[in-house]
């Protein structure tokens, strides 16, 4: 498979690796250094094949050396479920004599090509590249032994107990992020530690939410940067709840079965990126003419407002953390 796609798709695009595990055995999967953690201890992945496309690998010359290195393995069959033309190039320069992919990509480049849904979740919209109707839509993340050590060490250390909620305030698109998780989290903070999920990067909206919650007396910690992308999942797992952006911290929630409050401003739920648990909730202001203004979510606001998440109160993500039940005190 070649799937060099964002993280969080690459999340979504593990029950469909199960399937083809199923069928095949274990698979070779080309992505990215940074996805690469997420794949190379999942149980239907042999084998992790990092492609820098960005960086080392980039441009033809790095396309090419990756083909012949392919091509030297002899492979049977190559799936595609990421619609770009980098990836189709790929295989074909490898000379996988059977290439599948989606009907909507590039299907000169393919040797099977097959409907992709326009609508539904994302994960059902993967899995049509190989449909089984056995086929279990969750996600997956082969946490180790290590990476839960490494999040009970961090709790501990921080002391932060086991009550536990965790935020995600961080995206690398500027317009998908929530302006008040400080607010949030120190409305949680009575009764509940909060920690801080993401990258280095987040560091500095982690350092005032961490400030925000200390101020009203809570506990706090922000792991932003200090944990591994594995890690930082199974700190998720720990958590009672993740209030999350649109953003790959939402899929790991997903794939370790923490119940998510997930926020929407620039993108839609209804593209297909939203939590697929009956019970999580999703929070987005449905009134607005501009909303949805790409699909990704722009670095800055188009009509420099940002009303989408600037203007969704604090008061209507509790609302909808209390409906997900999460944190209600079981006796």
């Amino acid at each position: 498979m070649v799937q060099t796609a964002f993280l969080g798709d690459v999340v979504l695009t593990t029950p469909l690796l199960r399937v083809l595990a199923a069928r095949h055995g274990p698979l070779d999967v080309v992505t990215t250094p940074a996805a690469a953690p997420l794949l190379e201890t999942h149980a239907a992945v042999r084998r992790v094949i990092p492609y820098d496309k960005r960086g080392a690998d980039r441009g033809r010359a790095g396309l090419a050396a990756l083909a012949r290195r392919l091509a030297e393995t002899q492979y049977e069959v190559a799936y595609l479920p990421h619609r770009s033309l980098r990836s189709a190039l790929l295989a074909f320069r490898a000379r996988i004599p059977s290439r599948i992919g989606f009907r909507d990509g590039w299907r000169l480049l393919y040797t099977e090509s097959r409907p992709r849904p326009a609508t539904g979740h994302e994960v059902d919209r993967l899995l049509a590249l190989a449909p089984d109707p056995r086929a279990i839509r969750t996600p997956s993340i082969g946490l180790t032994a290590d990476d839960h050590g490494a999040a009970a060490r961090f709790v501990e250390d921080e002391g932060l107990g086991a009550e536990l909620v965790a935020v995600a305030p961080g995206s690398i698109w500027g317009t998908k992020r929530w302006p008040h998780y400080a607010g949030l989290a120190a409305r949680l903070a009575d009764g509940h530690a909060i920690v801080v999920v993401g990258g280095a990067d987040d560091a500095g909206l982690a350092n005032a939410i961490v400030g925000s919650v200390r101020a009203a007396g809570g506990r706090a910690a922000s792991a932003c940067g200090r944990l591994a992308l594995r890690e930082s999942a199974a700190l998720i797992a720990r958590a009672k709840l993740l209030v999350t952006n649109d953003s790959a911290p939402l899929h790991f929630a997903q794939a370790v079965g923490t119940p998510t409050v997930a926020l929407f401003g620039p993108t839609l739920a209804a593209f297909g990126f939203g939590p697929l648990n009956p019970g999580d909730r999703v929070v987005e202001m449905t009134d607005l003419d501009c909303r949805p203004c790409s699909r990704h979510g722009p670095a800055s606001c188009p009509l420099k407002h940002h009303r989408c998440l600037r203007d969704l109160p604090v008061d209507r993500v509790m609302a909808a953390i209390e409906e997900t039940g999460a944190l209600r005190r079981r006796h």
